[in-house]
């Protein structure tokens, strides 16, 4: 079931989205990279119900999930992340899709001539490699990086920007994200939010306290905000 926190209904006039754990279920190719890692320093492999809930959260994350409380002893950390950059860049897109029902939005959404785009913490040099190896994302209209200014998420200032490039005022704006951060850089930027309960989250109970406008058990849900 759709939960709601709006009281009424707006016509949006662009969809913004997160990319890892909202528009692509890229876990497993971020949980090998991380395993390339652990086995590089004879560490024990982890399994998805491990590396998944992290996915979101960047390469620290994963190494500090797979490391454990070895993680904070290490001093080699930076080149840890670095290996971990380098063995997911290798095979980026392996098994890395879009999410059931992410393709029959995005057709909607473009047969209704509502504009959408994509606005990550994913490092530049990650995500236009992998939007280009998923065919349901070639019509984004704007794509905004972790690195594309010098601030990311839970700034608002990526997401304003991304509605610049849109052209569309934020309040027309609509967010949809799997992360707390997500969540908190909608509101900052006068945005509504809607929370991706089928990505990355800890629990549903945690991504509900987050408070966004809507929240979305899978992405047919927002059909009924277009």
């Amino acid at each position: 079931m759709v939960s709601f926190n709006k009281s009424h209904d707006i016509d949006y006039e662009a969809f913004i989205f997160d990319l890892d754990g909202t528009l692509l279920d890229t876990a497993d190719d971020l949980g090998a990279a991380l395993n390339v890692v652990l086995n590089a320093h004879n560490m024990p492999l982890i399994s998805e119900e491990i590396y998944r809930p992290v996915a979101s959260n960047g390469a620290v994350a994963l190494l500090e999930a797979g490391f454990g409380r070895l993680w904070q002893a290490r001093h080699d950390q930076s080149a840890l992340r670095q290996q971990l950059l380098d063995a997911y860049s290798a095979n980026i897109a392996t098994h890395s899709q879009c999410f059931n029902g992410i393709a029959q939005l995005l057709l909607a959404l473009e047969q209704q001539q509502i504009k959408w785009g994509i606005m990550t913490n994913k490092p530049s040099f990650l995500t236009q490699p992998l939007v280009a190896q998923i065919a349901e994302l070639k019509d984004a209209q704007a794509i905004v990086s972790g690195d594309t200014l010098n601030v990311a998420k839970p700034s608002p200032l990526p997401l304003l920007h991304t509605a610049e490039l849109l052209n569309v005022p934020p309040e027309r704006c609509l967010y949809i994200g799997d992360a707390q951060r997500d969540i908190e850089a909608a509101k900052a930027a006068n945005m509504d939010s809607a929370t991706a309960l089928w990505g990355y989250i800890p629990s549903e109970a945690d991504a509900l306290s987050w408070n966004a406008d809507f929240n979305w058990q899978t992405p047919i849900d927002a059909f009924n905000h277009i």
